[in-house]
């Protein structure tokens, strides 16, 4: 891990992508200036930050962290796998249908309370 900012690490890969560090700063949705705080190790990126960086410089986030200095973070890994995914979907699905039956019971209680008024 670099202690500070790799500032000809990341303008090679900027070069090796093709792009300019005013490209960069439109893609981070930063301005020039910040950009330059960024290379002088005066500005952290933030999580969202080395994302959109690794995507960019075809590179791992890990690695981006590392390049950038001592405390930047390394955003966090979504479930790629299917397992995860599958079963963040089976949790999706059982709360769907704790909502549906509790949807249900409160329109049975409302049927009743319509009901009683008459």
């Amino acid at each position: 891990m670099a202690l500070f900012f790799d500032a000809n690490w990341f303008d090679a890969k900027l070069a090796s992508a093709g792009l300019s560090r005013a490209q960069l700063a439109v893609a981070l949705g930063l301005s020039e200036t910040q950009i330059a705080e960024i290379w002088k190790d005066q500005r952290e990126l933030s999580a969202r930050e080395v994302a959109t960086l690794a995507s960019l410089l075809n590179a791992a986030p890990e690695e981006i962290a590392a390049r950038a200095g001592v405390s930047t973070p390394v955003p966090a890994k979504s479930p790629k796998d299917l397992e995860s995914f599958g079963e963040a979907l089976a949790d999706l699905a059982a709360r769907l249908e704790r909502l549906e039956r509790a949807m249900i019971e409160i329109k049975s209680l409302l049927l009743d309370m319509r009901h009683e008024r008459r």
